[in-house]
């Protein structure tokens, strides 16, 4: 009897980073955002619309960048 050996093919782990956040400062809401997401310096949480405070978590990069669009060619 053959056994196949299936090999565990996982995605590469993206590096962590400290990134600023805002979290809500309501312990029973688990709301956040990016600082960089943020619509405005001292933004309200996004569920409950409460006060936030800034605080770090440990997440990978994100690239800011915009995409180019694509155009329709005309001929």
């Amino acid at each position: 009897m053959q056994t196949l050996s299936v090999e565990n093919k996982e995605a590469p782990k993206p590096e962590l980073k400290p990134t600023v956040i805002w979290k809500c400062k309501d312990s029973a809401c688990k709301a956040w955002v990016r600082e960089e997401f943020s619509p405005n310096p001292y933004p309200e949480c996004p569920l409950c619309k409460g006060p936030t405070i800034r605080s770090y978590k440990h997440l990978a990069a994100v690239s800011l960048a915009k995409k180019p669009r694509k155009t329709k060619k005309t001929t």
